[in-house]
């Protein structure tokens, strides 16, 4: 049996007829409503910082997140990746965030898709949204080629969101989700029976990171642009590779200071936890 929506059909036939001859319909009510792509993270987010901040902390039994003098905190999260097929059944690929980039200056991160004042993380000027192109491997995923993802740089201010500046700091998020309206999409479908979705088929198979599950569904939909409203932290989601990539200090990249770090200087708090516990169950001299 298979199943879209509410719907069962007795075989993929059925299903693949369906779906065909209601392609722009079905495309339309894509197209509607908006969007929320989330995305649970495996990776643990990072603490990028100074080692003797580390050693600071750990001389007062701390962490740096404790400290009560620290106003703000920049992190640097993937929102969104492409060439990867979520649980919607959505294949989103490069150059889906090209125009709204350019045009858009209104972009948020949130929280939890909440268009709320005081769910605001981060926008206007503490707001840096860009692409970058990641290797899977580089994000901690076993999948063959190149992702582009969706990264917001966010100054995350006290004064504005200290809940989520210090959920952040802390290292307890660890799932991104995008909101966005789809602007242009199509369809493929792996079966010749249909030669234009079997042609967009062929043509996109290649490139989607978790291949096995295209083979299960023998369709999707491929987006390839899209209107970015906002990017939300939240606590768990459909797209599984979309990592906090670090957290820092925000005075220091203020300052324009360069990280001095290397990949053995990214710390992640269950590192400085795990020392702190030792360094407290030392007996005293």
């Amino acid at each position: 049996m298979e199943h879209y929506g509410t719907m069962e059909f007795k075989t993929k036939k059925e299903l693949f007829k369906f779906l065909v001859d209601n392609k722009d319909k079905l495309i339309a009510q894509k197209k509607a409503i908006k969007k929320e792509a989330d995305c649970p993270v495996i990776i643990k987010p990072t603490l990028v910082v100074d080692p003797e901040k580390i050693e600071a902390a750990k001389a007062v039994g701390s962490t740096i997140a404790d400290f009560p003098d620290m106003n703000s905190i920049k992190v640097v999260a993937v929102i969104n990746t492409t060439n990867f097929l979520d649980n919607h059944i959505d294949l989103h690929l490069p150059g889906i965030w090209k125009k709204t980039l350019r045009d858009n200056k209104m972009i948020m991160h949130i929280q939890e898709h909440d268009m709320e004042f005081e769910k605001i993380i981060a926008d206007g000027d503490e707001l840096k949204a860009y692409t970058k192109i990641y290797k899977w491997s580089e994000l901690g995923f076993p999948y063959k080629g190149e992702t582009e993802a969706l990264i917001f740089e966010s100054e995350i201010l006290r004064e504005r969101n200290e809940f989520m500046m210090r959920q952040y700091a802390k290292g307890w998020v660890r799932n991104h989700s995008v909101g966005m309206y789809y602007v242009k999409m199509d369809f493929a479908i792996n079966d010749e029976d249909y030669p234009n979705e079997y042609e967009a088929w062929n043509k996109y198979y290649e490139q989607i990171a978790n291949q096995d599950f295209a083979d299960e569904k023998g369709y999707f939909w491929y987006v390839l642009e899209a209107k970015l409203i906002e990017g939300s932290a939240v606590p768990i989601g459909s797209n599984i590779a979309t990592p906090t990539q670090s957290v820092s200090e925000a005075e220091d990249v203020e300052q324009g200071k360069e990280s001095k770090g290397t990949q053995d200087d990214i710390i992640d708090y269950t590192f400085i936890r795990e020392g702190l516990n030792k360094k407290k169950q030392e007996p005293s001299k």
